[in-house]
């Protein structure tokens, strides 16, 4: 599987070129100084430390302090950038782009004078009892997965989101930039499929499909085990039936409670595969169930009736995880309804891919040293998220041209599988151009005089801010009383 469409090494260098040449007219300011540190990022035979070891590449011609200067004072047109980013040849799922959002703590525990920081949730290595809250910057990723077992994506956007934030908002503003931005750039057509989002357990999906009803997207997340479900209502027939002394239809049918099987009725479509990591595959799906809003949370500010939205629900069962460990049931709910086997299959094939992006972000942390650069100011950080995502996206284009050149102790490659990015950034700098030899235009201008420590205004502490909170149900229900007028 290879994470382009089979090209020859013509049309691969072409597309890397018109990236690196798109990439750099993106830079308005310090422009050189901001696009070496990313040629050096990608040809360093070790895991990035620090930014600072950078300058001592040779596809670095400039000091260490033009590299820190371009981080707090150069200018990037992101818009641009993401236009560019979602005209590049992205990998499909049988001719279907798929999403998938994730968020990403950037830890700055010890920055007390870098404003914006959050409390974000870390999880432990010994179960959930050791969870705890770390002070840092969380990003917002949006990447398009590939169909195979890959730790390749292409990540399209980056947010960081900031204490006035909501994060149902923030996402939803994220995922309709990005499916404008697709289908501007003819990615999406009319008459094609709509593009599936998948996500994790942390995200409310119903809520999402209402904001983006608008748009051609299928939004999938996971549930957790213990969320109470309604079928849909009966109709009036049945209701007459029923109730023959009349009365107020109801709105919502019988309770579906996850982790109750009594109140499961026969599933609509039931569906067995086999597969090579996971054994035999069954999934089970319901059709038009929905969760009974309430008026408060996301839907404080909702003034007409609450809508009823319905989707599919799928469990799924494995035989065993890889390591042979016991696996549970997993349920996702999807927001299309009326599903197929066909669609039920594609449903969980697609949500089983989303664990490529946090490969992909352990990739950033771990070897294109993602957080370790101590920045005071946030807009640095965001400027340095950029660089190390154009990094990422040159090591994907550039993947048909590179050679596995991995070192003599690691494992080999087996025939036709896709060299992994860590692979390929060992062999980027035999496919990059030369570096260019020292000229005048690199000569760096000796350091001005520096203020004295004790003449320096000291900087100012930001203290840490929690997320937007919400309304409470009696600060709401008075809320809404002021408002109408009735109070």
């Amino acid at each position: 599987m290879s994470v382009l469409p089979q090209i020859d090494g013509r049309e691969a260098i072409a597309q890397l070129s018109h990236f690196r040449t798109a990439f750099y007219g993106c830079l308005s300011a310090r422009a050189d100084a901001f696009f070496e540190p990313a040629d050096a990022l990608l040809c360093a035979d070790s895991p990035t430390r620090t930014p600072v070891e950078l300058s001592l590449l040779a596809e670095h011609q400039r000091n260490y302090g033009s590299l820190c200067g371009a981080l707090n004072h150069g200018r990037l047109d992101v818009n641009t950038l993401r236009d560019l980013l979602v005209s590049l040849p992205l990998p499909r799922f049988d001719g279907r782009i798929v999403l998938t959002v994730d968020v990403s703590p950037w830890l700055r525990s010890d920055a007390a004078c870098s404003p914006d920081r959050l409390f974000c949730p870390v999880h432990g290595r010994n179960g959930r009892s050791s969870d705890h809250v770390v002070p840092g910057w969380p990003y917002s990723f949006v990447a398009v997965l590939t169909p195979d077992r890959t730790s390749w994506t292409q990540v399209l956007d980056a947010v960081r989101l900031g204490p006035a934030d909501d994060v149902a908002a923030a996402t939803a503003s994220q995922l309709r930039s990005v499916v404008e931005r697709l289908v501007t750039a003819g990615q999406w057509q009319h008459g094609d499929r709509n593009i599936p989002v998948v996500m994790d357990a942390g995200y409310d999906v119903m809520r999402l499909s209402w904001v983006l009803r608008d748009l051609p997207v299928e939004l999938v997340g996971r549930l957790r085990s213990d969320r109470v479900l309604r079928r849909s209502a009966p109709s009036l027939k049945e209701y007459a039936q029923s109730y023959p002394q009349g009365g107020r239809p109801p709105r919502h049918g019988r309770e579906f409670s996850l982790a109750r099987p009594v109140s499961w009725p026969e599933p609509s479509v039931v569906t067995v595969n086999d597969t090579s990591r996971y054994g035999k595959a069954e999934a089970q799906a319901w059709d038009r169930l929905h969760p009974r809003l309430r008026q408060r949370s996301a839907w404080i500010d909702h003034d007409s009736e609450l809508p009823v939205i319905g989707g599919t629900l799928i469990r799924l069962n494995v035989d065993h995880l890889p390591g042979d460990r016991d696996a549970s049931s997993v349920w996702l709910c999807s927001s299309a309804t009326g599903a197929a086997p066909n669609g039920v299959d594609v449903v969980w094939s697609c949500y089983l891919r989303r664990f490529d992006l946090e490969h992909t972000l352990r990739l950033f942390k771990q070897s294109l040293g993602w957080t370790r650069p101590r920045v005071r100011d946030p807009q640095a950080a965001d400027r340095w998220t950029w660089l190390v995502i154009a990094a990422h996206t040159q090591l994907r284009l550039a993947a048909p041209l590179a050679v596995d050149r991995r070192k003599p102790w690691e494992k080999t490659t087996p025939p036709g599988a896709a060299l992994t990015p860590t692979h390929v950034r060992h062999g980027f700098r035999r496919i990059r151009p030369p570096p260019r030899p020292p000229g005048p235009w690199a000569v760096t201008q000796p350091p001005r005089p520096r203020t004295p420590a004790w003449l320096q205004k000291p900087p100012a502490h930001h203290p840490l801010r929690r997320r937007q909170n919400r309304q409470t149900p009696h600060e709401s229900h008075r809320a809404r009383r002021k408002r109408l007028g009735t109070s």
